[in-house]
Parts: structure tokens; sequence; C-alpha cells
């Protein structure tokens, strides 16, 4: 990784620095300098509650540093990832409030949520949805459009307002899953992780020694029991393991690159010497939402379903490519954390929460390419901008009292190695771990529930607290709580002091369960008889209506030429999983992706008729109160059956982070048979399209006549 090396020589490199555990709670943090529940995103979007700490909505009163920094004069932009949206306001109907335009960026390039298909983006600009400029076997990758985008708008910016200062937000969708690094980077590590996790770790350790990114003494800590080791496995098991991280080392050293190309435009504009540039390292902890044995379809193993490894197996020369969502095993995602205990939910330990961070500005640091090791957290990011360009933490911000920023800045560091941490205490929590950091102690306590176990949940008043003096224990190795339980107990008070003021409490480690969209408003909850029209825009399935595990109908009132038509009539989701609704040689067709896994495939026993006609698709769950179970599909068209067929399973939640598409496939292909003819837009006309939910799905064909869906 050149570009985090040429940093680190040129800059300060920070190893005692903390986010929350988890991606959205740790950008809101980031851009608003106050802690995650404080400013409402305890938890990923899509997880959303009504609680106070978790409703998912940044707060007014928490101004992000974009809008501080617009109001004093700066051009500011974002690119990549924006998880901080409230999901039932990311359709085309908004509103736009919490979007990036509406937080303080004058612009935004890039995806709405917490993931994205790297070669078929669910890209938007600003506000509008837009198709991605390229397709991946013609060299498209998602990280080198972002930084094309930002480097474009930095040379616009500097031609037109030289003196006007900027503010970038760069947070790529790389190293996040699914983890598809470029086609042309491919096999770049191949061969470089034969040893397995449990090596892995000691030499990454020695190294962390060798080069003093820990501190003196520190010790390694050891694998967790729930964790197996990577001599456990077969031989092929171990080498499908090795390309799973393979395959993410391709991604990561891509996505330096591309940064790199930030700073070498930085350096063209003559600009980079007086450049406050941030670089933090990591996914929060690293990621074990894989699996015990990674996967092909991260998504399925998010909601809980483990893919046998056989088709991982299968498909090991596909890891990576388009039309796979793969994610490694946790054994590598525990190794990514060395010298720590656990991964990225945890929150309660380090290997969650302590990230790499290096902060270059080569006119105001001497002391380049040293380290620091005062404890720090994102939520110091702000507070130490605001110092640096000599702007006043606001009282008031577009006519709202302002909450005071809770981080303290971090710009003491720059000159004194050794000064005292300034950020005495600092409170943990993601999904029920938490821990309490004061002056040189750590309280933690690890809940149940394993993040990669994504469903259920485990009692409370079994968990058990752990007690570390990190000042003499960098990788909190030895538990002292029975040694020193007056001071345990004197942390877990101030834990409880600290979770009523920040709005942490209840506890709720749920993680599947609360994925259904259905819990949080939306513009489409109660309704039942949905009409959809042509052009619509890109519905995300978000603030879609719902129709996993839902009986429900959809009517397409069309016109088909004289010489027939194809194309996708509607169609939710994509390569992860989905469902299409198209004509394709003539005939009406239904397409089922089971997390690409299994298929379904219904195709009608006779040909399109020609001029106007009404084409239905039932669909009926057999067993309702079972989210996953079979269904029925039907189809007619005017009325008459023309082909009927189950599917075994379904996606028991949701289909991914694509979207409702009317009349095209606007990303990756829900059906791959018609990859190459995306978006495979419809030939015919559509006039209008029904879709009845619930009760409405059981309509006769009567009833239909009556509303005039059938009026042929």
């Amino acid at each position: 990784m050149p570009t985090a090396e040429r940093l680190a020589r040129d800059g300060l490199t920070y190893c005692q620095f903390h986010t929350t555990g988890l991606c959205a709670p740790t950008r809101a943090a980031l851009l608003t300098g106050r802690n995650h529940h404080s400013v409402s995103t305890g938890v990923v979007q899509e997880m959303a509650t009504g609680f106070p700490g978790y409703c998912g909505i940044l707060p007014r009163s928490c101004a992000t540093i974009a809008q501080v920094l617009s109001l004093n004069g700066y051009t500011t932009g974002w690119w990549g990832k924006n998880h901080n949206t409230p999901e039932n306001q990311t359709s085309p109907a908004g509103p736009f409030t919490h979007w990036p335009t509406g937080l303080g960026f004058d612009y935004f390039y890039g995806f709405i949520g917490g993931e994205t298909d790297q070669f078929y983006p669910a890209l938007f600009r600003n506000t509008v949805p837009v198709d991605a400029p390229g397709r991946p076997y013609e060299g498209y990758h998602l990280t080198t459009d972002l930084a094309d985008d930002c480097i474009a708008w930095m040379r616009t910016q500097k031609a037109i307002a030289p003196d006007r200062p900027l503010f970038i937000h760069f947070a790529p969708g790389a190293a996040h899953g699914p983890h598809q690094p470029p086609i042309a980077w491919r096999g770049r590590n191949a061969g470089r992780f034969h040893m397995g996790w449990d090596r892995y770790r000691e030499l990454v350790f020695a190294r962390q020694l060798e080069i003093g990114v820990v501190a003196p003494g520190t010790r390694l800590t050891a694998r967790p029991a729930e964790i197996p080791s990577s001599e456990s496995f077969t031989t092929a098991e171990r080498l499908l393991f090795a390309r799973q991280v393979e395959n993410f080392a391709d991604f990561l050293e891509h996505t330096d690159y591309e940064v790199g190309r930030l700073l070498e435009t930085l350096e063209e504009l003559r600009q980079l010497t007086n450049t406050v540039f941030i670089y933090i390292l990591g996914d929060n902890g690293s990621s074990a939402e894989g699996s015990i044995r990674g996967t092909i379809s991260e998504l399925a193993t998010m909601q809980g379903i483990d893919p046998p490894i056989q088709a991982s197996l299968d498909r090991i020369s596909d890891i990576g490519l388009p039309g796979t969502s793969p994610h490694f095993a946790v054994g590598w995602a525990w190794a990514g954390d060395t010298p720590f205990q656990w991964v990225k939910q945890i929150a309660s330990h380090f290997g969650a929460t302590r990230n790499a961070m290096i902060l270059s500005w080569p006119d105001h640091i001497t002391d380049v390419g040293s380290t620091r090791f005062q404890i720090h957290h994102v939520i110091d990011v702000v507070p130490t901008i605001l110092e640096l360009v000599g702007i006043a933490e606001p009282a008031m911000v577009d006519g709202v009292a302002q909450k005071p920023i809770e981080g303290s800045s971090m710009a003491y560091t720059f000159d004194q190695e050794h000064a005292k941490s300034t950020h005495t205490a600092q409170y943990f929590e993601m999904l029920g771990n938490r821990a309490i950091y004061h002056e040189g102690w750590i309280a933690s306590c690890r809940h149940g529930r394993l993040p990669w176990v994504t469903k259920g949940t485990t009692d409370f008043a079994e968990d058990k607290w752990e007690l570390y003096n990190v000042e003499a224990d960098f990788s909190q190795s030895e538990d002292l709580a029975k040694a020193y339980p007056e001071k345990l107990r004197e942390l877990q008070d101030l834990f409880l002091v600290e979770a009523g003021r920040h709005h942490v409490l209840p506890l709720d480690d749920r993680f599947a369960e609360r994925m259904d969209s259905t819990l949080r408003p939306s513009f489409f909850a109660g309704r039942k008889d949905i009409t959809l029209f042509p052009r619509m825009g890109r519905l995300p399935e978000g603030s879609a209506p719902k129709t996993s595990n839902v009986n429900h109908t959809i009517d397409v009132i069309a016109e088909i030429p004289e010489d027939g038509a194809e194309g996708v009539l509607v169609c939710l989701g994509g390569d992860t999983a989905g469902w299409s609704l198209f004509v394709e040689h003539d005939r009406l067709r239904y397409h089922y992706n089971w997390f690409t896994l299994e298929r379904y495939d219904l195709t009608a026993n006779r040909p399109l008729p020609r001029g106007r006609v009404v084409l239905r698709m039932e669909f009926e769950c057999k067993t309702p109160m079972m989210p996953g179970g079979p269904a029925a599909v039907r189809l007619f068209q005017n009325g008459h059956l023309i082909g009927q067929g189950q599917i075994d399973k379904q996606v028991p939640g949701r289909f991914g982070f694509e979207s409702l598409d009317v009349g095209e496939d606007t990303m990756s292909p829900v059906y791959p048979g018609y990859r190459k003819q995306l978006p495979f837009r419809f030939t015919g006309r559509i006039d209008r399209i029904e879709l009845h939910l619930g009760e409405a799905a059981e309509w006769t064909q009567e009833e239909l006549v009556e509303r005039h869906l059938l009026d042929y």
C-alpha cells in the first residue's frame, strides 16, 4: 500500500485511534464530532429503530463538518459510500434533507446504503440516479470511477476559484463487502496467504513490533475458542480460504492506488503541502460477516443463511468476478485485527475499534515519519480540523442551536510525541457489545451473539465484564477483573452514566431481524395497491414496496408491437439476489435468484399476443408465517393461465442493495442470461404496472375487470 506508506513518511501515524465498530455509526461520528448514539446512529440505517439513539436521523443540532466549513467559505464534496441517509428517504420522492447535499456538501457522487456492487453500482449524482459510465469487462470499476470524478471536480474547482479551499470526504465502497477488485487487478496476491491465519498473525505481529506501530512489550492475544484454527480444515478448504483473502488483498491494494491518484492530483495542483490529508484505514474492525468458511454470497450469510462450502469450492476461480459477492472466512477477519482480540461489531475489544490513522500536513508537521500513541477517537477529527483551519465551534448553524462537539482536538500531538492523551474517557457500544475507557483503563463486555451469527439474540444477564490496564497492556491480553473488582465496578457505573447521557439504552443485539424495511416508516406503508410507471427512476429496495415473503401479484398493462417485443417489465435486485419479470423470445418469463446459489425459472407456454395485453404474475407464499419458505408462481396473459411453478426457497429478508426497476434492469442482472443486453429495456410500450400486496393479491379476474386492469 504505497500511498499509505508515503503519507506515513510525510506525516504521523496514530496507533491508538478508534472507531465505533460499524460503518454508518463511525461515519456519523466522523462527520459531526459527536458520538454515534448522540447523533441517533447507534446502528446502521437498515436496522434503525424508534429509540432516540437508533433512529438514524442526524439531528439538525449536530451539524456536519461540511456545513460548518461551507459557512466559512469552503467548497465541499463527498464521493463514495453514504450510509447515513434514512432508508425510507432514499427514493426519488426524498425528502433530501439528509442526503449529502442536505448536510452541507455542495456535491455528491456515490451510492446510498451499506454497500453496492463494484461493477454495477447504484450510483447517484447529488440526488439523481445515474448509470455507471462503463461495464466491468470493458474495464469499469467503482473505485476508479469515484477517483476519476473527484479528480475532475478538484481540477474544476481550482481552475475556476483557485483561492477557495476544498473539503473532500472520499469514502470508497472498498474494501467493504462485497470483495470485488477490478478484473485487471486479479491475482496480484496469489500465493501470499498459504500459511493460514494463525501463522499469518504471528508474522504480522513480528512486523508490527519491528516497525513500531504497537507498543514495546505488547503481547499477541490468543485465538478465541469460537474461531477454529486454519489447520483444522482440509487442504481444499485452506486453498479456498487463501483465495478469499488473496481476492481481498487485490481489492485493498487497488483502493490504495486510487487514493494515491488523489494525492498526485493535489501535487499537480500545487495543493499537497498545504492540505490536511487524513487517511483512516480499515472497515472499523476487519469484518467477520462472511461466516466461519467464508461465502460466495455475503448477502445470504448476513441473513442467517450459511451456504455450503461446496458452493464456494465449485466457484473458487470466480471469486471476485461479476456475479459473485464474496467475503472471506472469520479466521481471516481475526487475522486482520492482529494483535487484538475479536473483530468488527465486537466494540468491547480493540479488534472492532482500533484502526490505523495517518495524518499528513507537510507545511505544518515537522516530526514526519513518526508514530503517536495518544488515545483518540473518530469524534476527534472534526475538532482537529476546526482548530487547524482556525474556525471556532459554532453555537448556531442555520438558525439551529448546536449540541457541543464531544471530541477533542488532536493538534497538540503534532509536536508533542509523548504528550498525555487529552481524550481521557470514551464509551463504546455496538449491538450489545460494550466497553468504557477511562484514564488508562478499559472495562469490556463482549455480548453473546457472534457477528457471523446474524440471527437470534442472547441473554444480557449472562454477560461477563473484563478489565484491562491499556497503558501497560496495548492489546488487551490480560484480564484484571478478578484482581481489581473495585476498579471494574467503578467503570461499569461510568458506562451506565455515559450510556444514559448519549442515548445508548436500550441495548439491542438483533441483526437480521431488524433488516425488514417494513419496520420503519415508508411512503408505501399500509398500501396494498400500488401503480408504477416507466421512467420512474431507480427505486431503492429499502424505500420500495416489500415483495419478499409477501403474497403479491403484478399486472403489466402493455402494448406489444406487430414484430414482437422483449426486455424487462419489472424487476427487483440483481446479481446478489432478486426477481425479474421479463419477455424473451416472445414469451413471458419469471426468474427468481436465490443468492446465486439456486435459481428458479418459469416460462410461458405460448407466445405473446400483439396489441394491448395484460400480463400477470401471481406469487403465493406457502408458509406465510415462516420467511424464506416456498412459494407458488403463476403466469397469465389476458386472464389465461400460461405457466406455473414453484420456488423452493425465498430470500428471507432483502434482495440486496439494488432497486426496483420498471421497464429495464438498471444495474447488475437478476437473470444472468441477459447480462450482455443490460439494461435490457422493454421494446414494447408499458402503460402502467399494478402491484397488489397481501389481500389485494387475491382479487379474482372479475374484480380486476371491474378495477379496469383487464379492460382490453
